[in-house]
């Protein structure tokens, strides 16, 4: 069993002691949020923002506050270490390219199901000849509507 980021039993220092190399007191602020088996959380934390300001941070916080403000501190660190010049805003950039192709791509297929739409209601309520028996071999699209997405740079950041 664990009682904040500490086994009971044996005293194990948190990530954040165990990294800085002092002992972890009963009430340390950091035992809660970095346990000992996940040093990489607290390392990437500790690199990019520094324990003091972290420790800074996790103090003028209320308590419930304090393991969402460690959640984003830890997104945004991994962020960082993946891409130190534009950090979570490169993620953010990706994602957005994303958004704006399938926004394409949606409007593409709405498109394309009303023309289906207007050539069914047409081909309903248009007489029919024996030279024209309405087979779909002899109907023309009013427009085509090809779209080539490049999906290959969906992963790469837009910067």
């Amino acid at each position: 069993m664990k009682d904040g980021g500490r086994k009971q039993g044996a005293p194990s220092p948190c990530a954040a002691c165990k990294l800085l190399r002092r002992r972890c007191a009963q009430d340390c602020v950091f035992a809660p949020y970095f346990p000992a088996d996940e040093p990489q959380k607290f390392a990437n934390v500790h690199k990019v923002f520094g324990a003091s300001n972290v420790n800074k941070m996790l103090q003028d916080l209320a308590e419930h506050q304090r393991g969402d403000a460690v959640s984003s501190m830890v997104y945004e660190a991994n962020a960082r270490v993946r891409d130190p010049v534009y950090g979570c805003v490169g993620a953010i950039s990706s994602l957005q390219q994303q958004i704006d192709v399938l926004q394409t791509q949606l409007a593409v297929a709405q498109a394309e199901a009303v023309h289906l739409r207007v050539r069914q209601t047409a081909s309903l309520y248009s007489p029919t000849s024996p030279t024209n028996s309405g087979s779909p071999s002899q109907a023309k699209p009013i427009f085509d509507m090809d779209m080539v997405v490049d999906q290959n740079s969906y992963g790469d950041s837009m910067w």
